[in-house]
């Protein structure tokens, strides 16, 4: 599976939530090509702010492996992971984090987000996940725009 590909995973995930009334990220988990889980964003679903799309697909990922140990595994985010994504990708020890929109993208479409970089979070944790910014980034910043064409959900 190509970076291209497994980003457009994730961006259907994220459209599927859109379609569902949740704000519009989501996120692909990839190990040697093959996709082992995606989720969106649950928030209002679950009623649990931490119900975020890069948590639901670690904790999918983790079950699907039988393990919380996520090496080897990359993470293809619509949106800059916030501070408790990237942590908790951190935790997991993800190999890699690509992601597209910025924080501050989805700071301006209403979200409450910290304005926290994930390059800032990584020089903090001295973390080795490697991080690839705004890939594919016009296309996950549509999805933005979608959820506020649809009118289905609500930033938080």
């Amino acid at each position: 599976m190509t970076d291209r590909a497994a980003m457009q995973r994730a961006i259907a995930a994220a459209l599927q939530g859109i379609r569902k009334g949740q704000a519009p990220f989501g996120c692909c988990i990839v190990k040697g090509g093959r996709v082992i889980a995606c989720g969106h964003n649950t928030v209002w679903q679950d009623g649990d702010p931490s119900a975020h799309a890069e948590v639901n697909a670690i904790r999918k990922a983790c079950r699907r492996l039988g393990t919380i140990d996520l090496s080897g595994c990359v993470m293809f985010c619509t949106c800059e992971p916030c501070p408790m994504c990237y942590s908790a990708g951190h935790w997991a020890r993800v190999s890699k984090i690509v992601f597209g929109a910025r924080i501050v993208d989805a700071r301006r479409a209403g979200f409450n987000e910290l304005a926290i970089t994930v390059e800032r979070m990584k020089k903090a944790a001295h973390g080795s996940v490697v991080v690839v910014p705004e890939f594919m980034a016009e296309e996950c910043r549509r999805l933005f725009a979608e959820w506020r064409r649809q009118g289905l959900g609500r930033a938080y």
